[in-house]
């Protein structure tokens, strides 16, 4: 498996990433992860076309709330051809007990908690920690990704606004 030295830090610490840098134009890989049922739920097995994949350490953190209370609040303007994600580590009791305080009902929460299939698959689990790093990826319906980004420094937002004008860019192509 692939090691990402420094690839991001927190708290200016540097961390390593296991798993590829994915780019613009890859063909978004497959991967599993549990859902609050705790039942395994694949990728591929998704029914939207298009999908905003939200990715936090942890939802019990102030700005990986604030990150999944954004995309919660921006999916209610997107259209039924979007899915939005939220990925994390956490277990599933804890996203659910967190969805329900929150008021988080518009997206899909997920846990990588069991294989980290999806942070080793999109190159975004954290070696030292096993957590995910902060990122949002966009997938369109030909399982390309159409944006990326991995948050640099574990502290920060994403560019949200960056992730909403490549989102929008995709649906006036559909």
């Amino acid at each position: 498996m692939i090691e990402r030295l420094g690839a991001i830090t927190f708290k200016g610490q540097p961390l390593t990433l296991i798993g590829p840098e994915l780019k613009i134009e890859d063909t978004a890989p497959d991967f599993k992860v549990v859902d609050e049922n705790l039942q395994d739920v694949k990728f591929s097995s998704l029914d939207s076309p298009i999908k905003l994949i939200s990715v936090v350490p942890s939802l019990d953190t102030p700005v990986c709330d604030a990150q999944t209370r954004r995309f919660n609040e921006e999916a209610s303007s997107f259209s039924e051809d979007v899915g939005v994600l939220t990925i994390s580590m956490d277990l599933p009791f804890a996203q659910i007990r967190f969805c329900t305080v929150a008021g988080i009902d518009r997206i899909t929460v997920l846990s990588d908690y069991k294989y980290a299939s999806f942070g080793k698959s999109f190159g975004i689990l954290i070696k030292e920690l096993h957590l995910l790093g902060r990122g949002v990826f966009i997938v369109d319906a030909e399982k390309k990704i159409r944006y990326v980004e991995y948050v640099r420094e574990m502290t920060h937002h994403p560019h949200y606004e960056a992730a909403l004008a490549a989102l929008k860019s995709i649906l006036l192509r559909v």
